[in-house]
């Protein structure tokens, strides 16, 4: 019997340890507000008590609760409501004194689910012609009506550019300043606060149709050579990612399509793709385009657009289009290199450049297609030459030379100026376009109606911006003792290189 009165008298000890000892010498009272912690909303009918337990409340329609008459001591209070986690907030309570709580409750995750995946319902997947200026539009629902904000994620498939919107609080997004010809990937996040977001599938449209491209040309981005297209007005439109090496860019009518060189690991390759960049085509393989120096090798369409012809060192080739029927044309007989080749429009002529290892010892001729050589254009020249083109009568050439006759192993050109042969006499004119003293005139070719050139200047120091310029093959004046023939230049792309007209 004493055993088991000492037993009751630790047990009712121990519950008195538990808990505070309330003075039951006066009272307080405790007032405050209940509200959800993500939007500070209140919480209407949260349950809010003590520890000690002296008296249960429920917050009204604005989150508000009293409690009155609470002995002197201190307290832990809580509040709690369904689909929340509970709270508490310790408090002392004085003899006739009110203190102030407040509760920010967070949503239980427990039984939360995520928003509904977001259905994206304008534009329609793989949409054409879109305005470059449009809205993006998705459903999306939450099943406890919980606050959604969306995120939308839009990747430029030309360019791999990624663009992000947050907090978005609509199921509409405008954008603009989208680029022509190009196709867009788009997706949409769906975040209540609570949950993992959820992710929509990603569509994509294309935009309207680049207008007029007459122009091709390369500018440098991320040490890579970028290929763009632009109109006469000088809109322009990327084609290539700024993440590959992509040059020399030729395009041919007859099939609508756009030639060019980019690396294939360390072996350089010929690609063909659609005037907007999309439907990439490997046409070289096993023998790809090489030379002495990449920046200054080019190749040649046929007109009907069927083949091409590319230099492989000292050999020329030519190849489908569709990357079969690869055959040798020509090989030089002296071992020289061949640089550039041009195809003349009636398909019976090929222009060949070719020089030694080190890009001099320099020749320009003619043969025709069982490999002849026809007639010498240059030969016997120190300094560099560059940019070959054939007239579509087969009666002039255009090219570049360094009139300076200066060599050296970085291939600099001190003086190059743009020369003009012509068939039936033998003889090259230059083409005195008013170049300023220090630059050079580079990568020449005849504009499509032959009546101007379109051509790179840069300064010889070979570091400063290159700019694409055009002057007419019909100059207005004669001066000199020679009688050379002077035009004006007209600059239309600035920091650009490889100009391609059509």
């Amino acid at each position: 019997m004493k055993i088991g009165l000492k037993i009751l008298v630790c047990f009712l000890l121990l519950i008195s340890c538990s808990e505070e000892q309330i003075d039951e010498n006066g009272t307080g009272s405790a007032k405050g507000r209940v509200v959800d912690s993500r939007t500070f909303e209140p919480i209407a009918n949260a349950r809010v008590s003590s520890s000690p337990t002296t008296s249960t409340v429920f917050s009204d329609k604005d989150g508000y609760f009293v409690m009155e008459k609470i002995p002197v001591g201190k307290y832990s209070f809580q509040a709690q409501k369904d689909g929340f986690i509970a709270r508490f907030q310790p408090g002392t309570i004085e003899k006739d004194l009110e203190i102030q709580l407040v509760f920010e409750l967070d949503v239980s995750t427990a039984t939360n689910k995520p928003p509904e995946i977001p259905v994206l319902t304008a534009p329609a997947d793989n949409a054409v012609s879109q305005p470059l200026t449009l809205d993006l539009t998705w459903t999306a629902t939450d099943p406890e009506s919980d606050p959604v904000t969306y995120e939308v994620t839009i990747k430029n498939g030309t360019t791999d550019e990624v663009k992000t919107y947050k907090d978005l609080k609509t199921m509409t997004l405008n954008i603009s300043g989208l680029n022509y010809s190009t196709k867009y990937y788009w997706q949409v996040s769906a975040n209540d606060g609570i949950n993992k977001p959820t992710n929509s599938v990603v569509n994509s449209f294309t935009t309207l149709a680049f207008p007029n491209p007459r122009y091709l040309y390369v500018k440098k981005i991320k040490n890579n050579n970028v290929i763009y297209t632009a109109d006469d007005a000088g809109n322009e439109l990327q084609l290539t990612s700024s993440e590959v090496n992509s040059y020399r860019p030729r395009k041919n009518l007859s099939i609508n399509r756009i030639a060019y060189i980019s690396s294939d690991g360390s072996l350089n390759q010929i690609f063909s793709m659609n005037p907007d960049g999309t439907d990439i085509k490997q046409i070289t393989n096993f023998i790809p385009i090489a030379g002495f120096n990449m920046e200054h090798v080019n190749y040649s369409w046929s007109a009907n657009g069927r083949q091409i012809i590319y230099p492989n060192f000292d050999k020329l080739y030519r190849i489908d289009s569709d990357g079969s029927g690869l055959v040798q044309l020509f090989k030089t007989p002296n071992g020289k290199l061949i640089s550039e080749c041009d195809w003349s429009q009636d398909g019976s002529k090929i222009v060949l450049k070719v020089n030694d290892l080190s890009g001099y010892g320099v020749e320009i001729y003619v043969i025709n297609m069982a490999g002849d050589v026809l007639y010498q254009v240059v030969s016997g020249l120190s300094g560099a030459v560059s940019g070959i083109n054939i007239s579509i009568d087969n009666s002039r050439i255009v090219y570049t030379r360094d009139v300076s006759g200066f060599e050296n192993s970085n291939y600099r050109r001190l003086d190059s100026r743009i020369f003009i042969y012509t068939v039936a006499t033998n003889t090259s004119a230059e083409l005195d376009t008013q170049k300023e003293n220090g630059f050079n005139d580079l990568d020449v070719k005849f504009s499509p109606n032959e009546a101007k050139v379109i051509f790179v200047n840069t300064s010889n120091d070979g570091v400063s911006a290159k700019n694409i310029q055009t002057a007419s093959t019909t100059p207005g004046t004669t001066t000199g003792t020679g009688g050379t023939a002077t035009t004006t230049r007209t600059t239309l792309f600035s920091n650009a290189s490889m100009p391609d007209w059509k």
